[in-house]
């Protein structure tokens, strides 16, 4: 007969059995409550997981801790940006190698990072460098007075010569229809009418004004106002005893038997310039607009009278210089002329706008050219 659970054999079994499985219950829980312990006390160390989190994630990245209170959560847009977010800082040390392993790898890789677009380069600061007026050909599209004065008043320059002040913020007037007389009808008709001295400054952007509204080279100009009067609008120059060449009211008296022919920071000679007076004294820019609108006359080609008179060489369009001269002498290329046109090149070759000397007012002693005409025109 099988022993039964009634037996005393059987009972002792059964209750071995029970306290086997007690024991194995405890020590089993007293194991499950040590490691649970251990990682609550992990936990209670770092309170935020966030800053256990290091550059082994993305070793160009270093992420501070972030408050979890005050930081929004991240949107898929955000993710993408190339811009770091405030929590961020950026290393320049070179990204990790394709090859290496990622911690987060998965079966999908994560999607690449937006470039980082280049950085916007600074504006470039606005240009404080003169225009340099250069010489325009015969017969070119000449800029307007306008133009001109909105050009050299993006470069304002000092003044160095107080004493025209006045002069220099006085306008000008239009000189009629028939100030060249004897030359060819376009000087009227295209050059005449733009006859105005219509601008203000300091006698450097006078000088550079008419330059750029005649088209010449404005250091030529600098040059040759410099060997008529030394950038001063005030000279008076060619005494003479005949007042019929002299302006009303500046004749010859008994006290002064003598009188200025020739007027301005050009030396304009009233005689041939009637229209434009009382502006080739009064006014620096009529003085320059005048000389210049005579100079492009001659370089266009309009003054074929130049060949009636005693002349070397046949007058032609074109010729800078021998323009310069013709404003001396009246003349095409003869000898005073040539004298002339060298003390302006000298004058151009050393700048002496720029010199110390020039620019302290210290005038030269005057050298006396044989001047058969000036800026005379055949009547």
């Amino acid at each position: 007969m099988r022993p039964g659970t009634g037996s005393s054999r059987g009972r002792h079994a059964w209750l071995a059995g029970r306290i086997t499985v007690l024991v194995a219950i405890v020590v089993a829980g007293t194991l499950a409550v040590v490691h649970y312990a251990n990682i609550g006390q992990a936990l209670a160390s770092n309170p935020d997981p966030s800053a256990a989190i290091t550059a082994t994630v993305d070793p160009t990245i270093t992420l501070a801790p972030v408050s979890h209170s005050s930081a929004p959560a991240l949107t898929p847009a955000a993710a993408m940006s190339s811009t770091a977010p405030a929590s961020a800082s950026v290393s320049q040390s070179p990204s990790p190698s394709p090859s290496s392993p990622s911690p987060h790898s998965s079966s999908s890789p994560p999607p690449p990072a937006a470039p980082s677009p280049p950085p916007a380069e600074p504006s470039p600061p606005p240009s404080t460098t003169p225009i340099h007026f250069r010489t325009l050909p015969p017969g070119a599209v000449l800029p307007t007075g306008a133009e001109c004065a909105h050009w050299v008043r993006e470069s304002p320059e000092r003044e160095i010569r107080p004493g025209n002040q006045r002069a220099n913020h006085t306008i000008g007037r239009h000189v009629g229809a028939h100030f060249f007389a004897g030359d060819t009808p376009p000087a009227n008709q295209r050059i005449a009418p733009r006859i105005n001295g219509d601008f203000t400054g300091t006698t450097e952007e006078i000088l550079r004004w008419a330059a750029c509204k005649w088209g010449i080279n404005q250091q030529v100009v600098f040059a040759q106002a410099a060997a008529e009067s030394w950038w001063r609008q005030g000279l008076l120059g060619d005494r003479g005893t005949d007042g019929s060449a002299c302006p009303p009211g500046r004749k010859p008296t008994r006290k002064h038997p003598q009188c200025a022919q020739s007027y301005g920071i050009l030396q304009n000679r009233y005689s041939s310039e009637k229209s434009a007076w009382p502006g080739l004294s009064d006014s620096t820019a009529m003085s320059a607009d005048t000389a210049y609108a005579i100079w492009r006359a001659c370089y266009d080609g309009d003054e074929t009278w130049l060949n009636t008179l005693q002349h070397v060489g046949r007058y032609h369009r074109g010729d800078l210089w021998g323009c310069v001269g013709r404003w001396f002498t009246g003349r095409w290329h003869t000898p005073p002329a040539q004298q002339y046109i060298a003390k302006v090149q000298t004058y151009l070759h050393e700048r002496i706008w720029l010199t110390k000397r020039f620019r302290d007012h210290a005038a030269p002693a005057p050298v006396i050219l044989p001047n058969p005409g000036g800026s005379l025109r055949p009547a």
